[in-house]
């Protein structure tokens, strides 16, 4: 699903706060870059009500925001849709116990953690994060989310990077769970 229930008017405000940076974080990579839009108190809040009513119409209990940006989008939906922020960090950030996911990337693999007990089995957790490259990260927090006890309301996010096809790569980990990609690249 691509951008449902945004206006056409909507999606080119986002879009023309999105700048392109070429060349970073190295030679070949056209980095997407949303600080224009974090910047633009009018486009940050219609970004913010896209995700939140996508986490009403879905749900959602809890919201789980994905290192780093997706904590920045995250957190203000969570506010206002009235929903407890949870995020999920790469190994080693959070005290306490906590659950821990490995993921392949292209050359190597990561790792991310959510602490064990900020979900549990009462709760439908909403993803949400600004890109959905190749969807590694993605597909590792649905793992930690199921692990905790949790259910899958859905992953939310700004950008799919369609080419990288990370669409497909969680299409079984989301089962029945909807993605939905404001715009589509």
């Amino acid at each position: 699903m691509t951008g449902t229930g945004v206006t056409d008017a909507t999606r080119e405000l986002l879009l023309s706060r999105i700048r392109d940076v070429p060349d970073y974080p190295k030679p070949g990579v056209m980095f997407k870059d949303i600080t224009p839009l974090l910047a633009d108190p009018a486009a940050f809040a219609a970004l913010t009500d896209f995700f939140a009513e996508l986490c009403v119409r879905h749900g959602a209990t809890k919201i789980v925001g994905l290192e780093a940006r997706g904590f920045i989008l995250a957190a203000p939906v969570a506010v206002r849709a009235g929903l407890g922020f949870v995020p999920v960090r790469k190994a080693g950030k959070l005290p306490g116990a906590t659950l821990g996911q490995a993921y392949e990337l292209e050359y190597g693999t990561a790792e991310i953690e959510i602490h064990a007990e900020d979900l549990s089995a009462d709760d439908r957790v909403m993803v949400i994060d600004d890109v959905l490259a190749t969807g590694g990260t993605a597909e590792a927090s649905l793992e930690l989310i199921r692990r905790a006890g949790a259910q899958v309301a859905g992953v939310s996010v700004l950008m799919e990077l369609g080419f990288l096809d990370g669409r497909a790569r969680l299409e079984a980990g989301l089962r029945d769970a909807p993605l939905d990609a404001l715009i589509t690249l």
